[in-house]
């Protein structure tokens, strides 16, 4: 098998004597963006040599002796084939210097993997569980997400068994792949029961679950179906996402929709979403249609980084004319030079002169979309803030709002209300429009750097920046605060801006009022978690088991087993029922305050019911309703009943 070329000349002593770091007797590099720009010339030297037609070339490039496993993990995952992927793999055994680490060998398997290569796959995984590979493990995940990306359904199904087996509770990444694999096997009514697993045994589903559900009702021509549970999100404190606009989009463009789509983008708008290159081709076809005005701004914003062709790098050893930034070779192949916004961040976090000077040689062309993956990537908010004032004075770019919402955003979460407050006034002085979700998430990023104040002075004086805002963005906006003010120990503020929504005609949700009296619960105000409950009863809103759960647990934590008792009574009343570790803890604490026919009332109750108690309870406090996640589900597994075809 040609991938046994993987193996060959690694021996015993080799593994165990040989070390990936190599000392010099002085750093090579002047600074660590220098380091940067030589691995990246390095690596697109390497990627042009894999598509070139003489890859045998690719020794000198495998020997140099500043190669590492970072460069090794970059070019093999840029490789255009597995083929490509292996060659370079069975050159490096030429390099004495170089073995193989945690990155690179990750790196190949996903390059092996997303070839359909399952069997060299397979080789590869069972040499690393061998331990041929020093320090290399592999995890559950990683060997799921592998098998998924060939097709394997029944290799991912026994590893998450294992995966299962081996842990009390898995992550929500694990059941995604697993609704996934059977979405693009055609096994509908399987990826629907993976979910339907997922909210019985108490996973909270993220992002992706819903965009692996979207994906799967627009694949089957069910794209209404999709919409609405993509209109569900919001309800549930779900990020939208580029993919899931993406899938929508294309979906809405192909059925002629045209007005749906209007819709999606002004909703992109408000989440802040700048398109991505992949719907380029959809807005286009929306212009064609007569949509000029609600496409032109969009399409503007992408335009720019088609001007990415260039880039010059900063090399210490030379000064000829060989352009490494037009990615040209003799053979006629070109390609954009590699760039990894994270490492070139990483690079940056010093901002030394030697580093700004480096960074102004090196040519790069700025656009919006890689100034914000730059600005992401940053450790430092000191450190970003630095680069967001240099960049602005840097030739053919000019700060959109973009840029400025994803810098504020870093500086509320690290805590630096003042710079934030200067860009808000330079958002109002120029008169743009800042999207609904900045400054939500702002409110929402005061709640983790501890700024209560600065939080209730955004959401009084900087709300109107964002042009009208409905009664439900307006109450998302309210239970972000509330959330913000909980955190800080801000308990009265809490409770004044509570009343403050009640008079303005909003009504918390049920996962708001959830939140706040679980706050005062661990805090042992009982009387405040029976005001808030009254409140709920007074608004109309429907108490839920989950609800009824934080009740009855801040009851028996404060010792009042007999109000635990009587909100239990109003559970069953309601046909709900509580979880089995909510019973339990219920059971004990009767007990343990002498009411030992109210604990036997409660065991009674349970035992009569034909219903086994859940493990857990659909919802989560301040994000999602048990009510928000039989909707979903409703949707979902309706659209792919004998009905629903």
């Amino acid at each position: 098998m040609h991938f046994k070329h993987l193996f060959r000349g690694l021996n015993l002593i080799k593994t165990l004597t040989h070390h990936q770091t190599r000392h010099y007797a002085r750093n090579p590099f002047p600074n660590k963006l220098s380091h940067y720009l030589y691995r990246a010339k390095l690596i697109d030297s390497i990627r042009l040599k894999l598509r070139s037609n003489a890859p045998n070339s690719l020794s000198p490039l495998a020997n140099d002796r500043l190669l590492d496993s970072f460069v090794v993990t970059q070019a093999l995952r840029s490789a255009p084939s597995a083929d490509s992927a292996l060659l370079l793999n069975e050159t490096l055994e030429s390099n004495p210097d170089f073995m193989h680490t945690q990155n690179t060998v990750h790196a190949l398997a996903t390059v092996l993997a997303k070839s359909g290569r399952a069997g060299d796959l397979k080789y590869l995984i069972e040499a690393v569980n061998a331990g041929r590979f020093r320090n290399v493990r592999l995890s559950f995940m990683n060997v799921m997400q592998w098998q998924a990306a060939v097709g394997d359904v029944e290799a991912v199904l026994q590893v998450w068994e294992e995966y299962r087996g081996s842990e009390k509770r898995v992550c929500a990444e694990s059941y995604n792949i697993v609704m996934r694999v059977y979405a693009q096997m055609g096994k509908d009514c399987e990826a629907v029961r993976v979910f339907c697993r997922m909210i019985e045994e108490g996973a909270l589903p993220n992002c992706r679950t819903y965009t692996v559900m979207i994906e799967h009702m627009v694949n089957c021509g069910k794209w209404k179906s999709a919409m609405e549970v993509f209109k569900v999100l919001p309800f549930m404190r779900v990020k939208r996402t580029l993919s899931q606009y993406l899938l929508l989009v294309e979906a809405c463009v192909g059925a002629k929709k045209f007005e749906e789509v209007k819709a999606l983008l002004e909703e992109m708008r408000v989440d802040g979403l700048l398109p991505g290159r992949a719907m380029r081709l959809s807005l286009e076809q929306i212009q064609e249609a007569g949509f000029i005005e609600e496409t032109e701004e969009f399409l503007r914003e992408m335009l720019p980084n088609e001007g990415i062709k260039s880039i010059g790098y900063c090399d210490d050893s030379s000064d000829d004319e060989e352009d490494a930034g037009e990615g040209k070779e003799a053979s006629g192949v070109q390609l954009k030079p590699w760039l990894d916004p994270r490492s070139l961040a990483n690079a940056l976090q010093s901002w030394s002169p030697d580093e700004v000077s480096a960074l102004e040689e090196a040519k790069f062309v700025w656009t919006t979309r890689l100034v914000c993956k730059i600005l992401r990537s940053f450790k430092s908010a000191e450190t970003a803030w630095k680069f967001f004032c240099w960049v602005a004075c840097q030739p053919g770019f000019t700060h959109d709002i973009y840029t400025v919402q994803r810098m504020m955003t870093l500086l509320a979460r690290h805590g630096h209300a003042e710079l934030v407050d200067k860009l808000l006034s330079k958002v109002r002085m120029e008169q743009m429009r800042l999207p609904f979700s900045t400054i939500r998430l702002i409110i929402d990023f005061y709640g983790i750097s501890k700024n209560a104040d600065a939080a209730l002075k955004v959401f009084h004086n900087d709300r109107n920046l964002c042009g009208p805002i409905s009664n439900f963005n307006l109450m998302l906006l309210y239970s972000s605060l509330l959330r913000t003010l909980t955190k800080c120990g801000r308990d009265s503020d809490a409770l004044d801006v509570l009343e403050e929504m009640s008079l303005s005609g909003i009504c918390p949700d049920i996962q708001t009022f959830s939140g706040l009296m679980h706050h005062f619960a661990l805090n042992g105000d009982i009387k405040t978690v029976q005001k808030l409950f009254a409140m709920v009863r007074q608004s109309g809103v429907q108490p839920d088991a989950y609800m009824f759960k934080v009740l009855i647990q801040a009851y028996c934590k404060c010792e009042r087993a007999a109000l635990a008792w009587r909100a239990f009574e109003d559970l069953r009343n309601l046909n709900l029922l509580p979880d089995a570790a909510t019973k339990e803890l219920l059971v004990k604490s009767l007990w343990k305050e002498g009411k030992r026919r109210e604990a036997a009332a409660v065991e009674e109750s349970c035992e009569e019911t034909s219903d086994v108690l859940p493990l857990t309870l659909r919802g989560h406090i301040w994000t999602v309703s048990s009510a928000d996640l039989s909707k979903v589900f409703s949707i979902y597994s309706s659209s792919f009943t004998s009905a629903g075809k």
